[in-house]
């Protein structure tokens, strides 16, 4: 009776034993930060001022999140962590004699892993390669192919580990770098297919490793406008949701890059339900995948539950232990950012911009062609509302008048060319106008024509950053025509005339000079192959830091408009401007 009573207290201590050593249930938190631009603290250097965004407030609820000791967590990063407020723009290029800024933080908050994003290749070699050896996780990016050992330049996936749960995540890159920065920014690197990508590492993954769950972690939005998708044979910009719904194996999929909220649920080639989130940018959300996985002791398989959700950040005040040790930083910078360099006679916004001619952009297309002697410049704004004031200017200011470390180049170019580069922006900028009553902007509107809202603004055609218009030339654009014919070169400024068959120098920046917007490779109608035969030269900083010089040596500078192109008919434009400027800003 003895023995069997001691046999029976064995047996359940043994099973106590398993079930603490293999729980029948276990339950994974996994946070995704992304698109972030800098935005590590709660303040905006560039406006200076505080804001109710950041990743002190992230990190805020991911201290809450692993308070709780029914559930594990994991953080990771989806990209694009290099750009944006000037204290990483401070650490890729001025301070780089300690670790950059985004790997103290992100070693701080124990990031898990994280993937390499496009704006995080644009400050080049020598900040990424940096970075990617200060962080204390994997940088992903599966399809980043370093060319001469054909395997990927940054790690493609990484092994979690949580309770005895294995989990897989694989890293991609959105691969359409190539449209947009120069080669020698990822000289080394070719960027490959996502599907393709996909197919082969979970491939790997599932021989080799063998996980109980698996993340895709992609630095590529879910919205893709490719109807007819030829795996492989096309680069495409945004193939989250592609990847998730043509390559089986995905359970969750965290998107980026294209600054939007995303939870949903899509169905892969197996039938089985795979969760895509996406949390936008400036680290105002957090994606989070809440995961139950459930053993099944019959199949000795796991069952999962997989359920998305969307924090707001706003809703969390800044972590304070965080806060206190990177204050020295926020203070540094914000004596970097106050720097004055000169002075405005009048104040300028990239209002004005998205209507017509105005002094924000002609003030850069001025410097580009004082910067290359070009012939043409071309130049748009790159922020939608962004306003510097008249009086003094600061380093920070820079940020707003300059968004991007882009490059400057100097190409060839048709007269042809030109104008097909023109007729290609403002087909996509203006809509052809029936009549003075009707909008002026091109905006995305819905099956019954009504404009879409997302984010709580009205959705343009393209964004603002597409609205390219030249400097050196007059020109007309006639919004009553249909796209393709409403631009009219008049003559060169200088009075000079334009010939469409002559060849000529324009100053453009390297975004657009690699194709991006496709302004040069779908409107001037040059295959992207060819560009880079047409850059005569390129600077070799960034054009924000040729923008600041310019301003240091004028010391006084008063922004006027060109007043080189004129849309027409001008009372259209005036009353179409109206309508429009009330839609997008208010009264």
């Amino acid at each position: 009776m003895k023995k069997r009573l001691l046999s029976n207290f064995v047996f359940l201590f043994l099973i106590l034993i398993s079930s603490l050593i293999n729980p029948q249930q276990i339950k994974l938190k996994i946070i995704e930060t992304s698109d972030v631009h800098g935005s590590l603290f709660p303040y905006d250097f560039i406006n200076d001022r505080p804001i109710n965004t950041s990743l002190a407030q992230i990190y805020s609820y991911v201290k809450e999140e692993r308070a709780k000791k029914d559930q594990d967590v994991i953080l990771l990063d989806d990209g694009d962590i290099l750009q944006g407020q000037p204290v990483v723009y401070y650490y890729n290029f001025e301070k780089t004699n300690v670790p950059h800024i985004c790997a103290q933080v992100m070693n701080y908050m124990k990031y898990d892993a994280g993937t390499v994003g496009n704006h995080d290749i644009e400050p080049g070699h020598p900040v990424y390669d940096r970075i990617r050896m200060e962080f204390n996780f994997p940088w992903l990016a599966a399809n980043a192919v370093d060319v001469k050992a054909n395997q990927p330049y940054f790690k493609p996936y990484t092994i979690i580990r949580k309770a005895n749960i294995k989990i897989a995540v694989l890293g991609m890159i959105t691969p359409a770098i190539p449209n947009w920065l120069p080669k020698n920014i990822w000289k080394g690197m070719q960027f490959d297919d996502m599907v393709a990508t996909a197919r082969k590492w979970i491939k790997v993954i599932n021989e080799k490793e063998k996980p109980d769950l698996i993340v895709g972690l992609f630095h590529s939005g879910p919205e893709n406008e490719i109807k007819n998708y030829d795996e492989g044979k096309r680069e495409i910009e945004n193939a989250s949701r592609l990847v998730a719904e043509l390559v089986p194996g995905f359970d969750v999929v965290f998107a980026g890059h294209d600054h939007q909220v995303w939870n949903e649920v899509v169905k892969n080639p197996d039938g089985k339900n795979v969760l895509i989130l996406d949390p936008a940018n400036a680290a105002r959300h957090a994606a989070v995948a809440d995961v139950i996985m459930n053993y099944d002791s019959s199949t000795h398989e796991w069952k999962k539950e997989i359920k998305g959700e969307i924090i707001d950040s706003k809703n969390y005040k800044p972590d304070e232990p965080y806060m206190k040790k990177f204050s020295p930083v926020v203070d540094e910078v914000k004596k970097y950012v106050s720097k004055p360099i000169g002075a405005f006679t009048k104040t300028i916004s990239t209002r004005e911009s998205i209507f017509g001619d105005s002094p924000f952009v002609d003030l850069i297309q001025k410097i580009q062609l004082e910067l290359t002697h070009a012939d043409v410049s071309f130049s748009e704004p790159l922020s939608f509302n962004s306003e510097i004031k008249k009086g003094t200017i600061y380093v920070r200011d820079m940020f707003n008048l300059y968004k991007y470390e882009n490059f400057l180049y100097t190409m060839k170019l048709t007269g042809q060319e030109i104008k097909d580069y023109l007729e290609y922006s403002y087909g996509n900028w203006f809509n052809q106008m029936k009549n003075e009553n009707d909008h002026l902007l091109k905006f995305k509107t819905d099956s019954t024509g009504n404009i879409i809202n997302a984010n709580g603004r009205p959705q343009l055609a393209v964004p603002s950053y597409s609205y390219s218009s030249a400097a050196g030339i007059n020109y007309t654009v006639d919004v009553s025509k249909p796209a393709g014919e409403r631009v009219t070169i008049l003559s060169f400024t200088n009075g000079k005339p334009f010939d469409l068959s002559k060849t000529y120098k324009i100053a453009v920046n390297s975004y657009r000079g690699n194709g991006g917007g496709g302004h040069l490779i779908i409107g001037a109608k040059i295959q992207q192959k060819e560009l880079s035969s047409r850059v005569i030269n390129s600077t070799q900083k960034d054009l924000r830091f040729y923008l600041m010089k310019w301003i240091e040596k004028k010391k006084i500078v008063t922004p006027e408009s060109l007043g080189n192109w004129k849309v027409v008919p001008k009372s259209w434009w005036e009353k179409g401007k109206e309508k429009d400027y009330k839609i997008l800003f208010g009264d």
